[in-house]
């Protein structure tokens, strides 16, 4: 199997990060970018050349970047398991998956997913300062 048969269904392939970027900035801006990633590089004096220096610097937050691309602007459904496993250019989408219209996204939406992501936290957090040697947790 060639790699264009392996990756040509993946909207990230042939597409720069600047272009990612660039794309996310028109569609949703960069204080709506900065609510839903919490990434600096939208917050302080953001600016497309910084953040796509920051952006390939840093593999995590291309990687948070690239997935927000992926499933928010061009919609697509979430990927499976195997596909979860491998960095975002690296999935296969199926042929069936195409991309729809960008998500809409709010403010709001936004605080409530940074709410459940902190309480996920928390729990684990908890979870895994107590054990059997010290239910307490200290």
């Amino acid at each position: 199997m060639s790699n264009e048969d392996l990756f040509g269904n993946n909207p990230l392939q042939g597409v720069k990060l600047e272009q990612v970027v660039s794309e996310l900035v028109d569609q949703y801006g960069w204080e709506l970018l900065h609510a839903y990633l919490l990434l600096n590089c939208f917050k302080n004096n953001p600016d497309i050349k910084s953040a796509v220096k920051f952006l390939r610097k840093t593999q995590w937050a291309q990687d948070k970047v690239e997935n927000f691309y992926l499933y928010r602007l061009k919609n697509l459904p979430k990927p499976d398991d195997v596909q979860y496993q491998l960095p975002p250019r690296d999935r296969v989408i199926p042929e069936d998956h195409k991309p729809g219209e960008p998500c809409e996204l709010s403010f709001s939406d936004a605080k409530r997913i940074q709410a459940k992501k902190e309480a996920k936290d928390r729990a684990r957090t908890r979870k895994q300062r107590s054990n059997a040697s010290n239910p307490w947790g200290n």
